[in-house]
């Protein structure tokens, strides 16, 4: 399984907005600069963050965006299914039914497991937890 750019440019952003809270407005073009990431691709995934309830946003020269909830309350898990869809390793755990063989699959157990790992690793990290840990490296580049 690989995450998108989306993804992973999708967590960046969040984190950023987390990081640099100071509970003004966050414009695009400056999480752009910061993060090195194209400002039209920003725009793309922050719409669909927005449109989510992730993000608030303000229209104007002063506008721009902050998270909506505390950095505690948002997920990696959060982020990376608004963008990526489940996390699933194949179909068959996502669509019940979509495999005929799914009966007499002895793979699945091995799918299955895969799946849980990988969520219990993303539901248990929050932004907050991204902060903490950015902040004991000395405010250092992160990179997802």
């Amino acid at each position: 399984m690989k995450i998108s750019t989306k993804g992973r440019y999708a967590l960046r952003l969040m984190l950023d907005l987390a990081i640099n809270n100071t509970g003004e407005y966050i414009p695009i073009k400056r999480i752009a600069e910061r993060q090195e990431i194209s400002e039209k691709y920003l725009e793309q995934i922050i719409t669909q963050i927005s449109r989510a309830g992730f993000v608030r946003s303000v229209r104007g020269s002063q506008g721009g965006y902050q998270l909506a909830n505390p950095p505690a309350e948002y997920t990696v898990g959060m982020i990376l299914r608004l963008m990526e869809g489940e996390l699933s390793p194949v179909a068959c755990l996502d669509e019940p039914g979509s495999c005929d063989r799914a009966d007499r699959c002895v793979t699945v157990d091995v799918w299955r497991q895969i799946k849980d790992a990988i969520e219990n690793v993303v539901d248990n990290i929050t932004l907050a937890d991204l902060v903490k840990s950015y902040h004991e490296k000395g405010n250092c580049e992160y990179f997802i």
